[in-house]
């Protein structure tokens, strides 16, 4: 688990990465229209890549839960093939 000054520090890190993006972009000698498509680009990335990570997160999750069903489906089978009692049941 990760604790809150990890999160502030990458919360920080992302938030003057922008910031400097954006001051270079806003400062860059091209004109309007090519700054606004540029902005628009790196908008667009952002949203695609946290997009992407949620998706691996998800999956990754839900294989877990699934691992987690099966072993203890597997636990139980077990445990009654192995138990001489649960064969009179």
């Amino acid at each position: 688990m990760n604790n809150q000054l990890y999160v502030g520090f990458n919360f920080a890190c992302v938030i003057s990465a922008y910031a400097m993006l954006g001051g270079s972009l806003f400062f860059m000698p091209i004109n309007f229209a090519t700054k606004g498509y540029l902005a628009m680009g790196v908008l667009f990335l952002t949203g695609s890549l946290v997009t992407l990570v949620k998706t691996l997160r998800d999956e990754r999750e839900s294989r877990r839960e699934h691992e987690k069903l099966e072993r203890a489906r597997n636990e139980k089978l077990l445990s009654e093939y192995a138990d001489p009692s649960a064969e009179a049941a």
